[in-house]
C-alpha cells in the first residue's frame, strides 16, 4: 500500500493505492491519519480509486479517524469507492456514517458547506 498527499485549500486528500489490510498498510495509514490530526489537518479526504481491497481492520482505522476528526471539528470524507470497498461499506452499513464523492471537487467544496 501507498500513499500520496496532496492539499487543496485546507483540504488534505490521501490517494492510497493497494490493498489496506492487517498485514498489508492498515498500520500505515493509521499512523499517517494521527500525524495528519496531529498536524492540525481537520479536514481529511481518502481517494479509493486504486484500492482493490479492504478488511474490517482498515475498517475500523477509518472509524477511528472519523471519530477523532469530529471531535475537533472536522472530517473524514472519501472518494472513489468502488467495487469491493464500496460493497464492504454498503454491508456495514457505512456508507451511511460517512460522505463518499466521485470528485476531488464535489470533496473538497463539500468542506464549505454544512454536512
Amino acid at each position: 500500500m501507498t500513499l500520496q498527499e496532496r492539499l487543496i485549500e485546507d483540504v488534505a486528500l490521501i490517494h492510497i493505492s493497494g490493498r489496506v489490510t492487517v498485514n498489508e498498510g492498515a498500520d500505515v495509514l493509521g499512523d499517517r491519519l494521527r500525524q495528519l490530526v496531529e498536524e492540525g489537518r481537520t479536514k481529511l479526504v481518502l481517494g479509493f480509486g486504486d484500492v482493490p481491497y479492504v478488511d474490517s481492520t482498515a475498517l475500523s482505522v477509518l472509524l477511528r479517524a472519523r471519530a477523532t476528526l469530529a471531535r475537533r471539528g472536522g472530517a473524514l470524507k472519501l472518494l472513489h469507492v468502488r467495487g469491493h470497498v464500496r460493497e464492504l461499506l454498503e454491508v456495514t452499513q457505512l456508507l451511511r456514517v460517512f460522505e463518499a464523492f466521485d470528485s476531488d471537487a464535489e470533496a473538497v467544496a463539500s468542506f464549505a458547506s454544512p454536512s
